[in-house]
């Protein structure tokens, strides 16, 4: 198993698109997941190269567990899968948007999303 992220520049991520990524100190980006249609924030997640790499290649959400310290795909083992429909990179490079078509709930919880549970400010 592996403890730390891949290095940057070690994995199959096309060298134009890894050359844009403005990296954490341990080599991760986040990961905002949105629903395609609605646009409703669903969760954030990290992804290092090669998880951007698998995300890309194979149309499923690949995130690196940050407690796990390895590799997952969303929906594996809950069966909760995020088909992506598109990747795009912010302005600064910094942050990852994915918009998803979502099965079942986000959440590790088990909540369709991660940001229902505890509202700090209610719209008036």
């Amino acid at each position: 198993m592996r403890t730390t992220p891949a290095a940057p520049g070690s994995t199959a991520l096309d060298p134009e698109i890894a050359a844009r990524l403005k990296r954490t100190e341990d080599g991760l980006l986040p990961a905002v997941a949105q629903q395609f249609d609605t646009g409703e924030v669903l969760m954030l997640g990290w992804m290092d190269d090669e998880a951007l790499h698998r995300t890309l290649t194979t149309g499923r959400c690949t995130y690196w567990s940050r407690s796990r310290s390895e590799y997952w795909v969303k929906g594996d083992t809950s069966g909760h899968v995020q088909a992506v429909k598109s990747v795009a990179l912010d302005c600064d490079g910094d942050t990852l948007l994915v918009k998803v078509d979502q099965s079942g709930a986000a959440c590790h919880t088990g909540e369709r999303t991660c940001f229902d549970a505890d509202v700090l400010l209610p719209l008036s």
